[in-house]
């Protein structure tokens, strides 16, 4: 492309409090900028010293926008990049995270071989809190229903996607904006929109770090059902009509993670009653064994 096109690749940056680490991405970004990348920083309120950190980046770095906006959470902070952005593709990585070299121009290699993609997939690097790393290769993407690929990705977990690591077109992106009444699992509407919408290519070429943490979102059962349920409404507010036949049994789906984490807790009431729930949406779904030898130790221990 022409660089007077406009930038091919938005890599969107979204930050909050991390300005311990946040270094290490842009750094990871900015040693492979080119003319046809742009870099954005949404510091979404941040109360440390991310922004002096950003000030000091944004006057060595003509190439670096940054947009501060006050705390709204991590889907505001992608959308608010996302609309702020001009490349035709968006990268969306997280704070924490970092590309490896020559990420970008793979991927520009990629989408210039496959103009029909609308989602590039690629390898990963996870390394865990102790040290421990392991290389992930996407999981190839076939051609598809909307209602097998939705069934692959939200129900039986064969289709993995990572931000840091996934490349998306950025208007269909802006069709369906990151569900901001979400704080957590916000990533899973878009990206079964992503993946029904045009096609998915993958490449075996690691392209991030992907740093893994405890998320404390996992571990706050407050208004717990409540937000199973909205994830639900957001996730099929986006499915096209085929399929709707899904919804309950993603229902129950989100019930037995209620249920799982209710066992971890050591909390039976909770346990046996979001058991319950899931096996009235779906029983089959509740009869997975996974979920169904918890059940009966439950009850009968």
């Amino acid at each position: 492309m022409n660089d007077d096109e406009g930038p091919l690749i938005s890599v969107i940056v979204p930050t909050y409090n991390y300005a311990h680490l946040l270094p290490r991405a842009l750094d990871s970004i900015l040693v492979q900028w080119a003319p046809w990348v742009e870099l954005i920083v949404v510091d979404d309120g941040s109360t440390d010293e991310t922004a002096p950190l950003l000030a000091s980046y944004a006057a060595s770095n003509d190439g670096l926008l940054v947009i501060d906006q006050p705390n709204a959470g991590a889907a505001a902070a992608r959308n608010r990049g996302l609309r702020q952005a001009r490349g035709r593709y968006a990268l969306l990585l997280d704070a924490d995270d970092e590309l490896l070299p020559d990420a970008l121009q793979t991927l520009r290699a990629t989408v210039a071989r496959h103009p029909e993609a609308g989602t590039v997939l690629g390898a990963q690097i996870s390394v865990h809190p102790d040290g421990r790393e392991r290389i992930r290769l996407p999981t190839r993407v076939p051609s598809a229903s909307p209602l097998q690929l939705s069934e692959r990705y939200l129900l039986q977990k064969r289709i993995a996607i990572s931000h840091g690591c996934s490349l998306f077109r950025r208007d269909l992106l802006l069709q369906r904006p990151y569900p901001e009444r979400l704080r957590g699992g916000e990533d899973v509407p878009v990206f079964v929109h992503m993946l029904i919408s045009a096609p998915v290519v993958t490449t075996a070429a690691v392209l991030a770090r992907i740093h893994k943490h405890h998320d404390s979102l996992r571990h706050d059962r407050g208004d717990e059902e409540a937000r199973a349920e909205t994830m639900v409404d957001e996730v099929f507010a986006g499915l096209p009509a085929e399929c709707q036949s899904l919804r309950r049994r993603y229902a129950a789906q989100r019930y037995l993670s209620l249920f799982r984490a209710a066992v971890q807790s050591d909390d039976r009431l909770a346990a046996k009653r979001f058991y319950g729930a899931a096996w009235h949406l779906h029983r089959v779904q509740a009869l997975r064994w996974t979920y169904l030898r918890k059940a009966i130790r439950l009850w009968f221990r």
